[in-house]
């Protein structure tokens, strides 16, 4: 069914037929900003109805207006929002009665990195989803773009631990947006230095 995506949308680039139908792959300029925002506000719904709420994105940038402006109010629902913006981020997170729950960092390592990932808890029916579109106007509204769930528990967990649980924990190259709108470097303590010197003499030699 995913490939049979794939396929319509490389046929609906190299033609000039109307946009197409798809079952699990959400594209811009006509599905993804829906199908995110719908995300959003079940997120919040969920809050509201007193069940755990949890959204975690990473992407380069996050700039649209209305998008932002649906993560402050499931983050007022109760939502609890944990991005990773590498780049330009326009949502001031912490911010009393708008953004208490909304937590960002950008991670700036050694390489130029352009993962979007996006999940969203859904009750415990969690979704994972990898895109090329970050939450710009020019991506959602004005690109081809594209974005797929990850439907293997493995590689969910996988995707899930690496991209989220890593960078989040991320103390030595991770920069917090407050807010303000200035960003704190992160520093790691002397006990988590050697508790990572510890960790990786338990490497080289087990």
């Amino acid at each position: 069914m995913l490939g049979d995506d794939v396929h319509r949308l490389f046929m609906q680039l190299t033609g000039l037929g109307k946009a197409v139908n798809l079952k699990k792959l959400m594209q811009a300029p006509f599905t993804l900003y829906e199908g995110m925002v719908e995300r959003i506000r079940r997120e919040a719904e969920h809050a509201r109805a007193g069940k755990r709420a949890l959204i975690r994105l990473k992407m380069n940038s996050l700039v649209e207006p209305n998008i932002i402006a649906d993560l402050y109010q499931a983050s007022c629902a109760g939502v609890k929002i944990e991005l990773i913006v590498r780049g330009v981020c326009c949502l001031r997170p912490g911010v009393k009665g708008v953004s208490d729950n909304i937590h960002v960092r950008s991670v700036m390592g050694r390489f130029l990195e352009h993962t979007r990932v996006f999940y969203f808890l859904n009750g415990g029916q969690d979704e994972l989803y990898c895109s090329s579109a970050d939450w710009m106007p020019r991506n959602f509204f004005r690109r081809v773009e594209s974005c797929f769930p990850v439907e293997d528990r493995q590689l969910k967990r996988r995707i899930i631990r690496e991209t989220f649980t890593t960078y989040l924990r991320d103390n030595s190259q991770a920069w917090v947006l407050r807010p303000t709108k200035k960003y704190k470097r992160l520093k790691p303590s002397a006990k988590a230095k050697r508790r990572a010197a510890q960790e990786i003499l338990l490497e080289m030699f087990s």
